[in-house]
């Protein structure tokens, strides 16, 4: 059960450090070369169908299944408990990042109405995007870290 818990947490941790991570290098990036008109419609559509069963699922289930491999582990210590430990921290930290910084700005954004009554684009954008791009990029680096201290738990496992 252990090795189940851990596998599992590992790999929907490693699912939303990827999910983040092409926000990073490929979708913020890609968005930033377009007007401010297709940037705000798009981030808006995107934001609203993000909020799905599937995102939910990885997004909250990875915190989920990281507690319950700290959990499992608690009796056994080691440098396995200290790796699950450290990602479970992290991937908070990835949380708190997201619901704190990002959400808002997302909520702030489709606020702002739909694209064909927005008055100034380039001011809906200017507060939107430089912000959500660097708040993105934060919590990238604490997600895939927490995934990095998920494998190295699962290889301390493995030698143990």
């Amino acid at each position: 059960m252990r090795t189940t818990a851990l596998a599992a947490a590992t790999g929907v941790t490693g699912l939303m450090a990827g999910l983040f991570f092409a926000y990073s290098c490929s979708v913020m990036p890609g968005l930033a070369a377009v007007d401010d008109r297709t940037f705000v419609g798009t981030m808006q559509s995107i934001n609203r169908r993000i909020l799905n069963g599937w995102f939910l699922a990885a997004f909250l289930g990875a915190v989920l299944l990281i507690a319950l491999a700290v959990a499992l582990h608690l009796t056994a210590g080691g440098p396995v408990l200290a790796w699950t430990v450290a990602a479970l921290v992290l991937y908070g930290a990835t949380v708190l990042i997201t619901m704190r910084c990002n959400v808002p700005l997302n909520d702030r954004l489709d606020a702002a109405g739909p694209v064909d009554r927005i008055a100034d684009l380039a001011a809906v954008r200017e507060s939107f995007e430089a912000t959500w791009v660097r708040w993105n990029l934060a919590r990238t680096v604490t997600n895939v870290a927490a995934f990095a201290c998920l494998v190295a738990a699962l290889v301390s496992r493995r030698a143990g």
